[in-house]
Order: structure tokens, then C-alpha cells, then sequence
């Protein structure tokens, strides 16, 4: 058969990536990626891009490990590269605390990230509402730098770039033999996904460049991470909200919240609002699916549903999506082969 031809639909960082990872495994594919938005509109261009992950219910442990730890390396070498400036990426050091010590005092990603402790009882001081801390060096991908220096790298490899709203994967089946879904929320509605819910998340961005160190309440719900430049400050985890409105008072709760944990952000300047929508679910859905209308078939990969944990996990589970289009294209021509015979 000809050059197979593949279709990413989204353009956030789960289908970037993806396509990326594609090309890689699969040379001699042709990759287009298609969506109604691209950076700076996406959802994950609101994300703070760290890289501390968020636990799926659904998924295996040993597989949220693997897609850590693939998207971990994979950061870690670009950061200590030429590209570590252009593509936002940087090390990171700060405190994860808690009121209260946590069931769990080792995640399971605490031997991926670097140096991870507790927190000693001179470092807790600067907390007096906290009991407990842990205190590690991360990796933070700032967005939209690494959105556009994945575009850029596409873009250089021959992948076209199309805007262009698809309302139904079936559409594509006349011009792609394989379609990848890395719709992120558009999936409720693209592919009937019942189980996929927003979880809206609001946040400030803000200059503050004084702020070095990331803080995160173990929580989840407030958090203050430095980029380079800008410093987010958060959150919201406000599930089955639709809003992409900005809430004033949900603004001030959160600037308050963080001043808390570093009162020296009271000086912070320029302080913009974003808002932006989690695809959430009990786990990633990543797997293959056949299509068929009357008698004709359309091979589709499906790669979303990564909720607040799509920049920890982009990498490890982009991989795994390009296997299975691998997996899709043999088919494929396997059947196309048999068809001579």
C-alpha cells in the first residue's frame, strides 16, 4: 500500500506529542494534525506543565510509573540541551506539604523525580499550618513555548498543521487510513464519551520573579509554580463545571491562598486570569478501535482523558498510541496483502 496516512485530531500537548511520537516510530506515515484551536487557545496552554503526577483510579500503578518516567527522561534530556530555553523546559526544586501527614508518604513517582526527602523541621517552619513535607526537584515545561517548539519540530519533519473542526471521526475515513483521538474534553461530544467530565481549573499567572521554588499543598488545591516567566499560582478543581469564564471572587480566594503559603507575593505585578478545562476520567482511555459503515472500516486510536496529569504523562502515553497506529498500519497491510494474493 502506499504511504499510510494518519490524522492527530488536537492540538494540545497529548496530540502534539503524539504525532510526534508517530513520526518517530513510523517513518514512512503521513502525518497530519487537525484542530479547531492551536496554541496559545488550547486547554494546555492554561497548565502549569509540572511534572508532579496526578493518580488514576483505572490505570495500573506500574503503567502511571512507566508514562512518568518515559515523559520524565524524555524532559530531562531536552533540559540539559540547547532547546532547554526555547522549548520552556527547566528544573525545578520545592515543597509538596501537607496539614496533616499523608497515608502515603512515598508516591509511587518519588524514585523518578530527583533527590525526593521529607522535609526537614527547620525547612517546615516556613509553613506553621503544615505538619508534614516533602521536598524534591521536578521538571516544569512552561506553555506555550513547549507547544510552539513542538509545532516547530513538526512542522520541520513534513507533519501538516490544518484548523479544522472535525464533528465526527467518521468524516476522515476517505482521506486517512488510521485516525488518532487526542480531542482532550472534545471527546465527550466527538465520541459520545459519557464517562469524560471537565474539571474546570482556574489560575493566575503573575510576575513575580523573586518566586524560585515551587509550593504545592499536598492537597492539590493551592499551588505556586514558577516558570520563567511567570510564576502560576492556583487552583480550582471544580468537576462537571463548564464555565471558561473567569470568577472574580474565585480570583481573589486564590491569590489569598497563596499569599498564605508565600506572603512575598503580595508584591506580585500583572496578573492575568486564565481558565481551562481538565478532560478527566476514571483512567487515560488509550486503545484501538475499528469503525465501520456499510461494509467500510476506519482504524482509530484513542489518547485522552489525562485530566489534571496530561503534562506528567504526555510523553510515556504519546508513546503508546504510536504503537498501537503501529499496530493499526500492519494490520492494515496484512490485509491489503492478502487482498493481491
Amino acid at each position: 500500500m502506499a504511504a499510510p496516512k494518519v490524522a492527530v485530531v488536537g492540538a494540545g500537548v497529548i496530540g502534539l506529542s503524539t504525532a510526534l511520537c508517530i513520526v518517530e516510530t513510523c517513518p514512512s506515515c503521513s502525518v497530519a494534525v487537525l484542530s479547531d484551536q492551536f496554541s496559545p487557545n488550547t486547554t494546555s496552554d492554561v497548565a502549569a506543565g509540572m511534572l508532579i503526577p496526578h493518580t488514576y483510579p483505572g490505570t495500573p500503578i506500574h503503567l502511571q510509573k512507566q508514562w512518568f518516567k518515559e515523559t520524565f527522561s524524555y524532559l530531562f534530556s531536552i533540559s540539559n540541551s540547547a532547546e532547554a530555553s526555547e522549548a520552556g523546559i527547566h528544573l525545578i526544586s520545592g515543597w509538596q506539604i501537607f496539614k496533616n501527614t499523608p497515608k502515603e508518604e512515598l508516591p509511587f513517582w518519588s524514585d523518578v523525580v530527583l533527590g525526593f526527602r521529607s522535609m526537614s523541621e527547620a525547612e517546615l517552619q516556613k509553613f506553621p499550618q503544615h505538619r508534614f513535607g516533602q521536598a524534591f526537584t521536578t521538571l516544569k515545561c512552561d506553555c506555550p513555548p513547549y507547544l510552539l517548539w513542538l509545532e516547530k519540530r513538526l512542522k520541520a519533519i513534513g507533519v501538516q498543521m490544518y484548523t479544522r473542526k472535525v464533528a465526527d471521526l467518521w468524516e476522515l475515513h476517505s482521506e486517512y487510513n488510521v485516525v488518532v483521538n487526542c480531542a482532550g474534553i472534545g471527546a465527550h461530544q466527538l465520541v459520545g464519551d459519557e464517562s469524560l467530565f471537565p474539571v474546570r481549573g482556574q489560575v493566575l499567572k503573575v510576575h513575580a520573579p523573586w518566586v524560585k521554588n515551587f509550593i504545592r499543598d499536598g492537597d492539590g488545591s493551592t499551588y505556586i509554580y514558577p516558570g520563567i516567566y511567570k510564576v502560576t499560582l492556583g487552583g480550582t478543581r471544580e468537576k462537571d463545571s463548564w464555565s471558561l469564564s473567569p470568577d472574580p471572587g474565585t480570583t481573589k480566594d486564590i491569590f489569598d491562598r497563596c499569599c498564605s503559603l508565600e506572603p512575598s507575593l503580595q508584591g506580585a505585578q500583572d496578573i492575568k486570569v486564565k481558565v481551562g478545562l481538565r478532560p478527566s476520567r476514571w483512567c487515560v482511555r488509550l486503545q484501538r478501535e475499528v469503525l465501520s459503515q456499510g461494509g467500510a472500516k476506519l482504524m482509530v486510536v484513542h489518547n485522552y482523558g489525562h485530566g489534571a496529569g496530561g503534562f506528567s504523562m504526555h510523553r510515556g502515553t504519546a508513546k503508546e498510541a504510536a504503537r498501537l497506529v503501529g499496530e493499526c498500519i500492519a494490520a492494515l497491510q496484512g490485509s491489503s496483502s492478502r487482498a493481491k494474493l
